[in-house]
């Protein structure tokens, strides 16, 4: 029980008060002087009637990410690659690279040519995996096409993107003239591209039609592009995830595709499709069946079956059942036996 001649004590609020006065007192005539002075140290006036023009935006695709390139940015970058990013996708992804093989050719050049890697999203984590799985010499001359709208939004997205995964911005739904042209010098001068044609990651585990972007940037360039499919990522940490669970992931490469004489865009984004398909047969069985399924027009679609709600589920289910990708290390979920 509190004593009534106990000495009264001020409340914290009042003490922040009295304080928040005090600095205010304090830095009131360093500021007042500031304003007398204006210019350069305020900013300047604007005459009545004269519109101001706005500031050119500096951020989503018109952020520029030169600097990334540079050598102290690149020799950060390698540091950051080969070192937390790596072990990193080793510990959560547990990866396995398969068809390396097929780019023994290209990469046995003199001056081997860049390439534009084309494969399927389903995950964040797919970005580190290609950072670390695209084989040398592409590896350490590698921009990744990132989404404008999402990891160019804030200036400290769009730095973090630019420094560790050497991103551009693009804009996902269409490849603009301005992006085209950034992309067409950077593989004049030597660099691979990753770029993801669903154009954003898989929102219920199945895989997106593809879009035109790496067949059009092939043609535009005359960079071969190599079909990928990345398996397992979707179930480690795919979209809506809070946060990862370890798990294994596979990632097989193909043969270089280029457009052939005549063809257009649509036609050569359908064969990059198919391509990429191909692989994931070939993830689940042999190369050999894979390519026999591919052969007869049988290749089970990336974009799942024509189900709704939990049928579809099921399916995706049975599909990853039939892999080792994407299990994950705790014990795995199963669908009530209903007889």
């Amino acid at each position: 029980m509190a004593r009534d001649d106990a000495p009264w004590k001020p409340s914290r609020l009042a003490a922040l008060g009295r304080i928040g006065d005090l600095v205010e007192n304090v830095t009131r005539p360093a500021m007042t002087r500031v304003v007398r002075r204006g210019f350069p140290y305020t900013a300047p006036t604007v005459p009545r009637g004269v519109e101001v023009p706005a500031e050119e935006e500096r951020l989503g695709a018109s952020y520029d990410t030169e600097w990334a390139r540079r050598a102290p940015a690149r020799f950060v970058r390698r540091g950051l690659v080969n070192g937390p990013i790596r072990w990193m996708v080793r510990s959560v992804a547990s990866p396995s690279v398969y068809g390396t093989d097929r780019l023994s050719d290209p990469a046995r050049r003199d001056d081997p040519p860049a390439l534009i890697f084309a494969p399927n999203h389903h995950s964040h984590l797919d970005t580190a995996l290609m950072a670390t799985a695209v084989p040398e010499p592409w590896r350490s001359k590698l921009v990744v096409a990132a989404a404008a709208d999402y990891f160019f939004d804030k200036r400290w997205k769009a730095t973090l993107a630019s420094l560790s995964l050497n991103a551009i911005p693009i804009d996902r739904e269409v490849t603009g003239r301005k992006s085209s042209e950034m992309i067409k010098a950077l593989v004049e001068d030597g660099w691979s591209l990753v770029i993801y044609p669903e154009g954003g990651r898989s929102p219920d585990g199945w895989g997106q039609d593809f879009k035109g972007g790496a067949a059009y940037l092939s043609s535009r360039t005359g960079a071969p592009v190599v079909p990928v499919f990345i398996d397992g990522t979707g179930s480690i940490f795919g979209k809506g995830a809070k946060r990862p669970r370890a798990g294994t992931t596979k990632v097989v490469f193909g043969r270089p595709l280029t457009a052939a004489d005549g063809e257009n865009t649509r036609r050569f984004s359908a064969r990059i499709e198919a391509a990429v398909t191909a692989l994931g047969d070939e993830s689940l069985t042999d190369y050999w069946t894979a390519r026999r399924r591919a052969a007869r027009g049988e290749s089970p679609r990336l974009t799942g079956p024509e189900y709704t709600g939990w049928r579809r589920q099921w399916a995706l289910s049975e599909r990853r059942a039939l892999g080792t990708a994407g299990v994950r290390r705790r014990q795995k979920r199963r669908w009530p036996d209903l007889g």
